[in-house]
């Protein structure tokens, strides 16, 4: 399928976007995310794999579009809070 993400057109394959995540550890998931095989991958850090860019060039939604189309489940993960809630029982 060809997507244009950057500005670049890339034509993509959802075969071979697993094979390219095959082996690379998932960073932690924050914010827009997608299920690749069974491990959760932040859609940033795929669109630098699948694009070999800088993180900086493209959005985190023009690569949740590119892999929604092809057939990926992408969702959106809130970051945690850094310590207990304020009036929590913890």
């Amino acid at each position: 399928m060809r997507c244009v993400i950057a500005r670049f057109p890339f034509d993509l394959v959802k075969s071979e976007v697993e094979h390219m995540m095959k082996g690379v550890a998932p960073e932690p998931a924050v914010g827009a995310c997608v299920a690749i095989g069974r491990r959760t991958y932040p859609v940033k850090q795929v669109g630098q794999v699948i694009t070999r860019q800088d993180r900086r060039d493209f959005t985190a939604d023009e690569v949740t579009r590119a892999l929604t189309r092809l057939g990926f489940t992408c969702r959106s993960v809130p970051a945690e809070p850094a310590g207990p809630v304020p009036g929590s029982l913890l």
